[in-house]
């Protein structure tokens, strides 16, 4: 299995890559309908429903399928023989980064349920600010894996 993992270790982390460019795109982009949803969806007649259509769209087809992928390959980058080494706290900042995103996830999904079932109870400006959360996560990871301290 460690013979395995070496020879697709290129492919493995491209894909990876790919998996976390989309991931990250929908975690951008999701608060950012929903601000919108927030101050354009019930001013505007029939907004609402085209706004829950596509949160739940971009949840369900790219950013639960990307954050899979992500795991998915990231592990397979992990398990992989001389790829991490444990005792440097780089990994650890990842691996980090990368809980606090699925975590950040996980509450953006339980948000579009609340919009979609008319139960919001944040303002626009809340979402803005929650837009920055995968922001400060990417940081902490990507200087993590570059810079290997």
């Amino acid at each position: 299995m460690d013979g395995l993992l070496s020879f697709f270790y290129p492919w493995t982390k491209a894909i990876h890559i790919m998996a976390v460019i989309a991931w990250m795109a929908g975690l951008f982009y999701l608060p950012r309908l929903f601000v919108h949803h927030v101050e354009q969806g019930k001013h505007t007649a029939g907004l609402n429903p085209i706004f829950v259509m596509m949160e739940k769209k971009l949840l369900r087809v790219i950013m639960n399928p990307s954050m899979i992928a992500t795991w998915i390959f990231g592990l397979a980058l992990v398990f992989t023989p001389g790829i991490v080494d444990w005792s440097m706290a780089w990994p650890w900042v990842k691996a980090g980064g990368v809980v606090g995103m699925t975590g950040f996830h996980m509450w953006l999904a339980a948000r579009r349920k609340d919009l979609a079932s008319g139960n919001n109870r944040l303002t626009g400006r809340q979402y803005r600010i929650m837009n920055e959360i995968p922001t400060v996560f990417m940081i902490f990871i990507v200087v993590a894996v570059v810079v290997k301290f």
